[in-house]
């Protein structure tokens, strides 16, 4: 006589197998009744919109409220460095200035901004706590101060 072909082992990976499908069965079975309890939304409820705050909203946008904007207003990218030179005469006080090196820092008086300043860009001899009047370019480490002239 011959010994069974099935041995513990196998027996016990059989059971594991049909548990595991029968275990699959009944979540599938817990899905079809969940889903059944809750019923469908339609398109219309799952949608939602951004308002003008950017905030998502489930109102639709109010077209009364709608900008136009022209295509030649969008800048892409880096603006020219001309639209960020400001032009306009300030005020404002000598911080530091070191005559050996040729180069100090301004105070704005109304920013309250540190402005570089060179030896070249100025009218006068300045001294620490000079007050000045200058104008702002953008050089290529920021903003700096020209035309500076004392008080």
């Amino acid at each position: 006589m011959s010994k069974s072909q099935q041995s513990f082992n196998k027996k016990e990976k059989e059971k594991k197998r049909r548990k595991r499908k029968q275990e699959k069965m009944e979540r599938r079975e817990q899905r079809k009744l969940e889903k059944s309890q809750n019923p469908k939304k339609t398109f219309e409820e799952m949608l939602s919109y951004v308002d003008e705050n950017g905030n998502l909203t489930s109102t639709p946008p109010d077209p009364s409220k709608k900008k136009k904007i022209k295509a030649e207003d969008i800048v892409l990218g880096i603006p020219p460095k001309g639209d960020t030179v400001e032009e306009s005469v300030r005020k404002g006080k000598v911080k530091f200035f070191n005559h050996d090196k040729g180069y100090g820092f301004i105070i704005d008086s109304i920013s309250k901004d540190s402005l570089f300043v060179h030896a070249n860009n100025t009218l006068d001899a300045l001294q620490e706590n000079d007050k000045v009047t200058f104008e702002v370019k953008m050089g290529p480490k920021g903003p700096n101060a020209v035309n500076v002239k004392l008080v």
